[in-house]
């Protein structure tokens, strides 16, 4: 199944509304630290709903503690200075799909790093992002369809 990954994610109410995200689709919600939030914040379990319970979450203090455990999976970094747009991707069962804090995205060495992987969501010119929790419910269920809604009614 596909992984969601979330860059040090600075907005519980992002994360909380991703938890949900998951828990519908059966994925799997990396975080990477630091976290702006403590993980019982009120307002990501508020956001979550009923649904932390449904939810695989795993914390990661850093990113190449996230990294060594993704070990050899593929990793699509979502960024509006990629080119490539996240619909064109023939995705895989275990690819991760990486997103960056709200407040500034991921960093130029992780964009570096990833640089073969990167995509993006279209949207208008001149405007600077989209929200995390909308851009990853997108890509998360382009994914998922071309995987043929394993697992969903």
């Amino acid at each position: 199944m596909i992984h969601i990954a979330l860059y040090e994610p600075k907005i519980p109410q992002n994360t909380g509304n991703i938890i949900r995200l998951i828990a519908n689709t059966g994925f799997t919600l990396h975080l990477i630290g630091p976290l702006d939030f403590q993980f019982d914040d009120k307002n990501l379990k508020r956001a979550g709903l009923d649904y932390h319970d449904l939810a695989k979450v795993k914390i990661y203090g850093g990113y190449e503690e996230f990294k060594a455990a993704m070990g050899d999976k593929r990793i699509f970094a979502l960024t509006t200075k990629a080119q490539q747009y996240y619909h064109n991707i023939q995705y895989q069962a275990e690819d991760v799909l990486l997103f960056g804090s709200e407040t500034s995205g991921l960093p130029e060495a992780v964009r570096d790093e990833l640089r073969e992987t990167l995509i993006r969501v279209p949207m208008m010119p001149n405007n600077r992002s989209m929200n995390l929790a909308n851009t990853v419910a997108l890509t998360s269920y382009e994914a998922w369809k071309q995987l043929g809604f394993v697992g969903g009614l």
